[in-house]
């Protein structure tokens, strides 16, 4: 058995890929997608007909150029959703605009035409989950999204703050960015050898994972954004873990044995959950982070400049 059946074992593993024919090759669970992997992806000759049909049905809509490339870069990312959900039997995580990320409102809006795009091309919706970032704001949205029937995924997590409030809100899912706090605290300790046991990506899971299966808080954690192979075996047990292709190709060539990591039943649970966080204290909580401050505000940044630059590409087609 190699290291990825394995880790099947014990966690949902979720591809984390706008590549279709790798999502086939790996047969995950579910699938992930953001600004970047979808810019990488309508780039590639390939897919040139998910961008054919997004630039119709802008034009068939109607309206400004402006709204003629809002509405094809919508349908690029549903269209990429459409064709990945059949070859995978769960989830999509389909990201909005990031720049979006403070607006509560324009979040909901945007999430719903999203899902509406998905429904009128024949998806059950219900294997769709919308990726936010984890902003308050976004933690809100997703909170009255809920209500409505919407699931999300909170991603760009690295508090422990944005942790609890995702919580306190009900999020379906929430993506920790394991490789990226590993990155932050990199820059000041580079020379150190590896130690999956101290990776503070590896720490800050773990502790999300054992707060919330010891208060029993439904939000499933979904590790993400991996750097190299010990992370994703020191987490496994973890609810699911989203990996990028070129770490799948290595867990899968690989045979060395490793057990299970995090196991909730080992967890003495309480019934009487912490008082919810309110925006205050989340954001004082979270500002004292600073790693967290200033990746959430990077990866923010990224995946806006990402939009635009798939949006130029539109434009171009347009």
């Amino acid at each position: 058995m190699n290291q990825l059946e394995r880790l099947k074992k014990y966690t949902t593993v979720v591809v984390d890929s706008g590549d279709i024919e790798c999502i086939t090759k790996y047969k995950p669970q579910d699938a992930t997608t953001n600004p970047t992997l979808i810019l990488k992806s309508a780039l590639s000759k390939k897919y040139e007909f998910i961008i054919n049909n997004a630039i119709q049905y802008a034009k068939k809509i109607g309206g400004s150029t402006s709204q003629k490339i809002q509405n094809a870069s919508d349908m690029v990312s549903v269209g990429f959703g459409i064709e990945i959900l059949k070859h995978i039997p769960g989830y999509i995580s389909t990201e909005i605009d990031a720049r979006l990320s403070f607006n509560t409102e324009e979040c909901i809006k945007k999430s719903i035409k999203i899902i509406d795009l998905y429904r009128n091309n024949g998806v059950d919706v219900s294997r769709v989950l919308i990726k936010l970032a984890a902003t308050w704001e976004c933690i809100q949205a997703a909170y009255q999204l809920n209500e409505l029937g919407i699931l999300c995924n909170l991603t760009l997590l690295f508090s422990f703050a944005q942790a609890r409030a995702c919580a306190d809100s009900n999020v379906f899912l929430i993506s920790p960015f394991v490789g990226r706090i590993y990155d932050w605290h990199q820059k000041f300790c580079s020379n150190s050898s590896y130690d999956s046991i101290t990776d503070p990506g590896i720490l800050a899971v773990k502790k999300i994972f054992v707060y919330y299966k010891k208060y029993m808080y439904q939000t499933i954690i979904m590790g993400a954004s991996f750097r190299r192979v010990e992370q994703i075996l020191e987490l496994a047990g973890c609810d699911r873990i989203t990996i990028s292709p070129d770490l799948l190709e290595q867990l899968k060539k690989q045979t060395f044995s490793f057990t299970k990591k995090l196991d909730s039943t080992k967890i003495n649970t309480l019934s009487n959950k912490p008082i919810p966080l309110s925006e205050p204290e989340f954001r004082f909580l979270h500002n004292q982070d600073a790693m967290a401050v200033e990746k959430l505000s990077e990866g923010i940044r990224q995946f806006s400049y990402d939009q635009i630059e798939l949006e130029k590409f539109l434009l171009n087609s347009l």
